[in-house]
């Protein structure tokens, strides 16, 4: 039996070949109009970062309320259109206001509370759903 050779003899090509890159070109879409304005709105004790189209859970508003309904923030703490023109409130922007639409109202997960004390046997447990608002932002003045 003849020992085979594991070293092959690899020719390796004289000629090089070049691999072209070809560009593609993007077809010009005409995109959709996304506003470049944000803000950031004080409600329920919290902060958010705004923007149109975006939906944000906040805490339950006091009344009554159903999926739907407009809402108003007239808290806000800082207005920016998207063209270099930022306001700060102090401690809010008098002349802004953000404008919302409730999409959803619900209740958060359960949260449980544990109370315990060591060596009096001791244990009591509690659970809590916090109430919530789904609100879809839709402009801000």
């Amino acid at each position: 039996m003849p020992v085979q050779n594991k070293a092959k003899n690899k020719e390796k090509p004289v000629n090089k070949v070049e691999k072209k890159v070809t560009k593609i070109e993007k077809e010009n879409k005409p995109k959709e109009e996304k506003s470049d304005w944000f803000a950031v709105i004080e409600t329920g004790g919290k902060q958010y970062k705004v923007n149109a189209g975006k939906r944000v859970k906040i805490e339950k508003i006091i009344g009554e309320y159903k999926e739907g309904d407009k809402l108003v923030f007239d808290k806000v703490l800082l207005f920016d259109d998207g063209k270099g023109n930022t306001k700060f409130g102090t401690p809010y922007v008098s002349e802004s206001r953000v404008e919302g639409s409730i999409k959803q109202i619900g209740k958060a997960k359960k949260v449980m509370v544990v109370k315990y004390k060591a060596k009096s046997r001791y244990l009591k447990r509690n659970g809590h759903r916090q109430p919530f608002f789904e609100v879809e932002i839709l402009t801000a003045k």
